[in-house]
């Protein structure tokens, strides 16, 4: 592949100069009280940055945000559990389908593409017992932001765990852990952190530790009462990436140091910046509530939104995120997250530009 290229995709993302050349830099022996002090740094700072108290915990898995997402619900809960799924693409349906695998009884709340959870929908699964919501606070595969202070409301009045991916939403929008009554945090390493892809992070809070150590859990490597009790010392229970841990050592600092509002602000003014210069072309925009992260984009002339992926990739070397399944021919998405600004933007827009001079779009 060549190294031109422009990434619009919500992860991996473009990274910094600094990010990439501690990328290149040799890999230290990691038992030693040097890295344990870097890890230790790195759970404060992202517990600072998600607003949870520290008294909450961090666990550190060399997985992506899949594998993060099956650890929290197989140590969380079991066959005595009763979850709420929001499925509202195919991340909520991961969700679902890690549900399935353990057995662990489930109702789905359904909705439609680019549909908003509303409170009415919402409280209409009132007081029928369940134990733990499940939700994305973006959907990425259709762009849809949840309102998750009105969800965890909802699960506290209901005393249910509020379980949260905030993968591709962390570092893009608001986020405030203790304030919604969240339980349990889930990120990545490759999206708005803007670093490789291979280290997910998983924060709970106090009774979220209390609800693992109480739970039954018959696996090695996902055994998260271990990540918890390395993690007092600033370490891991297996070799992590060790690589990606230094390079989040350092993006941490940097966003602690500039500002979580300042670097929310500049990813939604990019956001608003890119959806004011698409508002001309042929295209439809199927969200009801957005994330700063991604803006989903609907052709409006039946051409296939695939097809647009394709040509910008082959023709002009710029990547946006192309959909799977149902959406592969409808919805294609531009991400807002990594290292791009307004000029990046303008690229984009030129090239978009020069398909509808020559009537492809």
């Amino acid at each position: 592949m060549e190294n031109n290229f422009k990434l619009f995709s919500v992860g991996p993302v473009e990274m910094n100069d600094e990010i990439r050349e501690i990328g290149g830099e040799r890999i230290p022996y990691f038992r030693t009280d040097e890295f344990s002090s870097l890890m230790l740094e790195n759970e404060k700072l992202i517990k600072k940055l998600m607003n949870t108290s520290d008294k909450s915990k961090a666990a550190f898995l060399t997985a992506s945000g899949t594998g993060a997402m099956e650890a929290a619900i197989m140590n969380m809960f079991n066959q005595q559990d009763k979850l709420l799924v929001v499925v509202g693409g195919s991340f909520g349906e991961r969700f679902k389908q890690i549900c399935e695998i353990y057995n662990i009884n489930h109702d789905v709340i359904q909705l439609n593409q680019g549909e908003q959870l509303t409170k009415d929908r919402l409280y209409e699964y009132s007081n029928k017992g369940y134990t733990g919501m499940l939700i994305n606070a973006h959907e990425t595969s259709t762009g849809v932001y949840y309102d998750l202070q009105m969800v965890g409301e909802f699960c506290s009045k209901e005393n249910m765990f509020f379980i949260v991916d905030s993968i591709s939403s962390f570092l893009a929008d608001p986020y405030y852990m203790d304030e919604w009554k969240i339980d349990l945090t889930i990120i990545s390493s490759q999206k708005a952190l803007a670093l490789p892809p291979g280290i997910s992070a998983i924060v709970m809070n106090e009774r979220t530790v209390e609800k693992i150590y109480s739970n039954e859990v018959k696996c090695l490597y996902f055994n998260l009462k271990d990540y918890i009790e390395n993690g007092k010392r600033g370490q891991t229970p297996f070799t992590p990436a060790v690589g990606i841990l230094i390079q989040l050592n350092y993006r941490l600092k940097y966003v602690d140091e500039i500002g979580l509002d300042n670097i929310i602000e500049k990813t939604k003014v990019l956001a608003e910046d890119f959806r004011s210069k698409i508002a001309k072309f042929p295209f439809t925009i199927p969200s009801e509530r957005l994330s700063n992260a991604v803006t989903p984009l609907k052709p409006k002339n039946g051409l296939s939104a695939y097809y647009i992926y394709t040509y910008l990739k082959e023709n002009y070397n710029i990547y946006l995120c192309p959909s799977g399944g149902s959406l592969k021919d409808s919805l294609v998405r531009v991400g807002h997250i990594g290292e791009l600004n307004t000029s990046d933007n303008d690229v984009l827009i030129d090239a978009l530009s020069d398909m509808e001079r020559k009537g492809i779009i």
